[in-house]
């Protein structure tokens, strides 16, 4: 692994660990991110990590430019990953249906697969976190079966419900608020991906792990889910 460091501003370094994408990067992600708030110690402001990337934010007033990189170089020297899990794993509950989720069979048809193989194929992957963004919460998750990879719509929808479980080319997220968005929507789950009460606002972070977990109509209102359909919001 060899790291490039590039400015981004005077006192915000980027990282490059990795040229492409693969699950089996995330464990060396994160055991950077130990090493590096370890380093710095109160003279880190954020580390944010990504699918490839760590963006570094360092207090100037504490640690000057070269002090920084010196400090990186310490950090990442021998570097090992803390093994294959990484993050904590979360089961999240998803009601696969047409009516919470009208890209399901659209999938299907695409892929040649049955509905009960998409939810399956779907369902039967722990997804590695890769970063959050787009909005607060938003996971992006991979990687996704290469046979249920599919576009993005072509006219993105005005309104997602907040819940709906998704998947865009090889990744999958879940919308943790009703917004607008273009990926395939296969279901939705009852869980809150994004709460003030929760630590760090977002329930997943980079390096957790996900596995969606199928249930039924009558346990997803049990544990408090909207089955209205989407389009009836749209």
């Amino acid at each position: 692994m060899k790291v490039r460091v590039e400015v981004v501003a005077m006192d915000c370094l980027m990282l490059r660990l990795f040229d492409d994408i693969d699950e089996a990067h995330m464990p060396w992600l994160l055991a950077a991110v130990q090493r590096l708030r370890a380093e710095f110690g109160p003279g880190l402001i954020d580390l944010v990590p990504s699918y490839t990337t760590l963006m570094l934010h360092y207090d100037v007033q504490r640690i000057g430019a070269v002090q920084a990189r010196e400090l990186i170089a310490t950090a990442l020297e021998n570097l090992q990953p803390a093994g294959e899990g990484g993050g904590r794993l979360h089961e999240i509950p998803v009601w696969y249906h047409r009516q919470v989720g009208p890209e399901l069979e659209l999938l299907a048809a695409r892929s040649g697969l049955s509905v009960s193989q998409v939810i399956e194929r779907h369902s039967g992957h722990a997804y590695h976190v890769f970063a959050l963004g787009f909005a607060p919460g938003f996971a992006y998750m991979g990687l996704v079966d290469p046979q249920l990879a599919a576009p993005r719509l072509a006219t993105p929808r005005k309104r997602v419900t907040r819940g709906s479980v998704a998947l865009a080319e090889r990744q999958t997220a879940t919308y943790p608020q009703t917004s607008p968005g273009g990926w395939n929507v296969l279901g939705r789950t009852p869980t809150a991906l994004f709460d003030r009460a929760l630590d760090g606002y977002s329930l997943l972070q980079p390096g957790d792990r996900v596995r969606f977990m199928p249930v039924d109509h009558a346990e997803f209102l049990r544990q408090g889910g909207d089955d209205t359909p989407l389009e009836a919001l749209a």
